[in-house]
């Protein structure tokens, strides 16, 4: 059975059947509008709903995130605070139990100055009482008398030997003050030592005090938890989970090489044609347990060595136990270096003997590689070295990782809060584009019946033009929009 009135014209009996159409159209318009808005405002306000609830769930997430961070920035700073005081504590105890052994060094040395310069005060004794006897002989006149002049001689010879005896007892004793106040100097730089001593100690103590005040007055921002705090707080944690995953990536590549360098000689191991799954061999699955161990090794001697916090339970064992653990992963941690070592010679072995299958046995390759054997040796020692080394190097990627777990919960919290607020905006606008769909609709409706639409307001226009009254078809289409509005 064919929809056409008029087989021979298809476009007119589209627009008889339109015709046709248009009475039933126009009445069902008003349940045709109340489904469409019906249905626009139950999707706009079930995405609304939506988007309200996902903006609580990022405030909420947003608010963990900001205990979680503060709690971190308070713990780093009072660890920074701890380590101040510690090292304050050390230094003060340092100098304090030199200060008594330096004090009494100081006072000697005083003491030493002070006889020394009693000793520098000291004058020649005064002449002695015949030399105003000498002064009134001298006083005679001299008479020809031969004993008289023979007298005053003997008596000039005498004066001239002691003057000249207390002329070097008075050089000696001027040479000896001399010498005294050289030992001044030794004495004056051993007290000019200790008070710089003094002065130096001091000056730590102030700039280790001043670095106190500083972790104080970052712990008292960080309690008070200001934006300005978090965003700091956030770049920090963002820039350390960078730079520690780049540091993070740099460790599995050393870990790379290290199952590549150990992957083959474990075949001569545990078998090297058996396959576990796949494609994936047993040896290779052994060298990675090997690194794995390693790895794990290296973590443990770390948190032993409270390098990292991990393991809080670690970090509370009492000491002694803390060094048994400690020697036990060395321990562990130098064995496996070892059976890398000899699994990089076994590497080279096994390199040789595939070299030697291929060449075959000939005379000319036999002594190509007798020529070239002490070559062969350098890459066999560069081998056992990144054996030895490689996993001690793992080891230290137990830092990094802390930092990068830490950082990993702000970051990844902030992309979360993002990532939610970003869904709860495409919510909101998909709920604004289905109210607004429903209103285009609604809208399309009435247009593909404008011509009864414009029949009824002509009517109702005549019947109510007298009494100036709105027609109450057009306020019958208003008044939904009117009604429900947009979505906000």
């Amino acid at each position: 059975m064919s929809w056409m009135i008029l087989p021979e014209n298809p476009a007119l009996s589209a627009v008889l059947l339109f015709l046709i159409a248009l009475p039933f159209l126009y009445g069902a318009r008003r349940p045709v509008h109340d489904v469409v808005g019906s249905l626009a405002r139950a999707a706009s306000q079930a995405l609304r709903l939506g988007a309200h609830w996902l903006e609580r769930a990022a405030q909420t997430l947003r608010a963990r995130n900001r205990l979680v961070l503060l709690a971190q920035g308070r713990e780093e700073a009072t660890q920074a605070i701890e380590r101040e005081f510690e090292r304050v504590t050390g230094l003060v105890q340092r100098d304090l139990q030199g200060y008594p052994a330096l004090q009494r060094r100081l006072l000697d040395h005083i003491t030493r100055i002070e006889e020394d310069y009693a000793k520098c005060g000291e004058v020649p004794p005064p002449p002695p009482e015949w030399v105003r006897a000498v002064e009134t002989i001298a006083g005679i006149q001299n008479t020809g008398d031969g004993l008289a002049q023979k007298l005053l001689q003997d008596i000039g010879d005498s004066l001239d030997k002691i003057y000249a005896r207390v002329v070097a007892e008075y050089r000696r004793s001027s040479e000896a003050r001399h010498k005294i106040l050289g030992k001044f100097v030794p004495f004056g730089r051993a007290v000019n030592d200790t008070l710089t001593r003094v002065d130096r100690n001091i000056e730590g103590l102030r700039e280790s005090a001043a670095r106190i005040d500083a972790q104080m007055e970052r712990y008292e921002q960080i309690h008070s938890g200001s934006e300005q705090v978090e965003h700091t707080l956030t770049s920090s944690a963002g820039i350390q989970f960078a730079i520690s995953g780049l540091v993070l990536a740099v460790g599995f590549g050393g870990a790379f090489v290290n199952f590549w360098l150990i992957a083959r000689p474990m075949s001569a191991m545990v078998g090297g044609g058996e396959y576990i799954a796949g494609g994936l061999e047993a040896a290779q699955v052994a060298a990675l347990v090997i690194i794995l161990v390693e790895a794990t090794m290296g973590l443990f001697l770390m948190e032993t060595l409270r390098f990292t916090h991990l393991f809080p339970r670690i970090h509370n064992l009492n000491d002694r136990m803390r060094r048994r653990m400690m020697w036990a992963a060395f321990a562990i941690l130098f064995i496996l270096a070892g059976v890398e070592v000899a699994l990089a010679v076994m590497r080279d072995q096994i390199i040789a003997t595939d070299v030697a299958f291929k060449r075959g046995l000939s005379d000319a390759g036999t002594a190509a590689v007798v020529a070239e054997g002490w070559v062969m040796k350098i890459p066999v020692a560069g081998q056992m070295i990144l054996g030895f080394i490689l996993p001690f190097a793992l080891a230290f990627v137990a830092v990094p990782l802390e930092y990068f777990i830490f950082a990993a919960r702000t970051v990844f919290g902030a992309g979360l809060v993002l990532a939610i607020r970003t869904l709860g905006f495409v919510l909101r606008l998909g709920g604004n584009v289905a109210w607004h769909a429903g209103k285009t609709l609604r809208l399309l409706y009435d247009a593909i019946i404008f011509l009864p639409l414009l029949i009824e307001r002509a009517v109702l226009s005549q019947r109510a033009g007298a009494a100036g009254q709105i027609p109450r078809s057009v306020s019958a289409e208003t008044a939904p929009l009117r009604k429900t509005g947009t979505l906000s």
